[in-house]
């Protein structure tokens, strides 16, 4: 009941008033520390039953259910996806799946024997002005497309990394993988999204990606990394560039952006689309207001009643982007801590709230972005530069990890 799965408990509320989906029972390890929201949800007037343990829960009530959604933390993902299939229940899976691609590979084949396919919580695929601005980039109106960037600045203080006992972790104490960072999991909605823009030949495909290179940074006192630069090319020759970072205060902001032969394609989550064609002309998509949650919900509802042919993004789907995630600790090697003398402590008195900020950093997106300008060697002070690495180095993956681990927290320069 905790976390993301609070938006999802509003989200369902709302879509029962509208006969919808009823919600038939929850779970959480802690229940009575969400009495406030168990009222809020009018949990005792819908009739909804409440169990400290999700094994518990299905075995009393999987017979009366349709559809298990799991928004946990992303360790358990997996073997809650299990006992989903193995209950025959569809399953709504927030993203990331898995952030091991050998783990995912694992739910792909045992999705198979599951009477509905599973649904990824990526959020902004099923935007019709995405679907429709896809299609014209698959018709060649566009040109084609040669390079596409993702920049991605979310503020988050420095109380989010102790939000949870897995915040910004690589490893949990069991030694599972977790590898939660911007990349992985609060900004992997628009890293699937570009992965997305640069799939074909059909609508709904996400690029495989044929080597990668990558830059993993931390700022904060934390075990994993809290700003990555991430270059990949794909099988066709085209240019996927990423910028993202947790390391900054203000306004969070992103863009998704295409660059093609005819036209500059700029899509903002929220906001607007444009098309800057190269003769001058300008093209403005306002994107009206839309409720990500209850539109995935109401679109995983309609394949369920055989009125749409297939989950927005399947298992299988995130293949693209799991890889992507796993070879970038690959090519990184490592996480270089930002110098004390590269960073800026930020109050925010509204919000009570303290951020860092990287003295350089949107100068250091930029030139990485359109010119694929490494950090490392704009005096961030990375000891080598990135490895290039392909599919062929997935097997190095948890040992990349695992010496991160153990090389800790070096002390930062001031």
């Amino acid at each position: 009941m905790g976390g993301y799965a609070g938006w999802h408990h509003q989200t369902v509320m709302k879509l029962e008033e509208k006969h919808h989906a009823r919600l038939v029972c929850t779970c959480d390890p802690q229940p009575d520390h969400f009495a406030a929201q168990q009222e809020m949800w009018g949990f005792a007037r819908r009739g909804v039953k409440v169990y400290r343990d999700y094994r518990d829960m299905l075995k009393a009530c999987a017979r009366e259910m349709d559809l298990l959604l799991v928004p946990t933390p992303i360790p358990l993902h997996a073997e809650m996806h299990r006992a989903g299939v193995e209950h025959g229940l569809a399953v709504y899976l927030e993203k990331p799946p898995t952030l091991d691609y050998v783990e995912l590979e694992e739910m792909i084949a045992r999705d198979r024997g599951a009477p509905k396919s599973t649904l990824v919580g990526f959020n902004f695929i099923v935007e019709k002005p995405r679907l429709a601005l896809k299609e014209r980039l698959l018709a060649g109106e566009f040109g084609p497309l040669r390079e596409a960037h993702l920049s991605a600045m979310w503020a988050r203080p420095r109380s989010y990394f102790n939000r949870n006992t897995w915040a910004g972790r690589l490893l949990g104490d069991d030694g599972r993988l977790i590898l939660d960072s911007c990349f992985g999991n609060a900004m992997a909605h628009f890293v699937h999204n570009l992965l997305f823009w640069a799939g074909s030949p059909e609508l709904m495909s996400w690029t495989e990606v044929s080597g990668v290179q990558a830059e993993l940074y931390r700022a904060h006192d934390i075990e994993g990394a809290d700003t990555f630069f991430v270059e990949a090319r794909n099988p066709s020759g085209v240019v996927l560039r990423f910028a993202l970072t947790h390391a900054c205060p203000g306004p969070s902001s992103h863009a998704e952006i295409l660059v093609c032969e005819h036209a500059t394609v700029r899509y903002v989550v929220g906001q607007q689309a444009e098309v800057r064609w190269r003769d001058g002309r300008v093209e403005r998509i306002v994107l009206e207001p839309f409720d990500a949650l209850a539109e995935n919900h109401l679109e995983y509802y309609r394949y369920l009643h055989g009125e749409s042919p297939r989950p927005v993004t399947l298992l299988a789907d995130s293949r693209p982007f799991v890889m992507l995630n796993d070879l970038a600790y690959v090519s990184s090697g490592t996480i270089t801590p930002i110098p004390g003398s590269r960073i800026s402590p930020v109050r925010n008195e509204k919000e009570q709230q303290d951020y860092l900020a990287i003295n350089g950093l949107n100068h250091a997106m930029d030139e990485f972005l359109s010119l694929g300008r490494w950090p490392g060697a704009q005096g961030w002070e990375r000891p080598d530069p990135p490895s290039l690495v392909t599919l062929d180095d997935l097997p190095r993956f948890r040992a990349a990890v695992d010496a991160m681990v153990a090389a800790g927290k070096p002390p930062r320069k001031d």
